[in-house]
């Protein structure tokens, strides 16, 4: 699933690629916000941890958390 964050003073969107369902992703960004820790702590499909101060966050869009097909096939 594709997550793309708008952080505030900064041009380009950081945009995430996790194994996370939208429930879990939404539920942790909620969280994040709500919270005193001001960190959103997302891990992305290869591992990596991403770090984003809640303060700076414009919005979240999740995508869907249906993989795109690549290739070619007969329907």
């Amino acid at each position: 699933m594709e997550i793309t964050i708008g952080v505030q003073n900064l041009a380009r969107e950081l945009v995430v690629e996790t194994d996370d369902t939208a429930e879990a992703v939404t539920t942790a960004v909620r969280e994040a916000i709500a919270g005193d820790n001001g960190l959103l702590e997302l891990t992305d499909s290869r591992g990596r941890t991403i770090l984003v101060p809640t303060a700076t966050i414009g919005y979240v869009e999740v995508g869907a958390e249906e993989q795109r097909k690549v290739g070619f096939g007969a329907l």
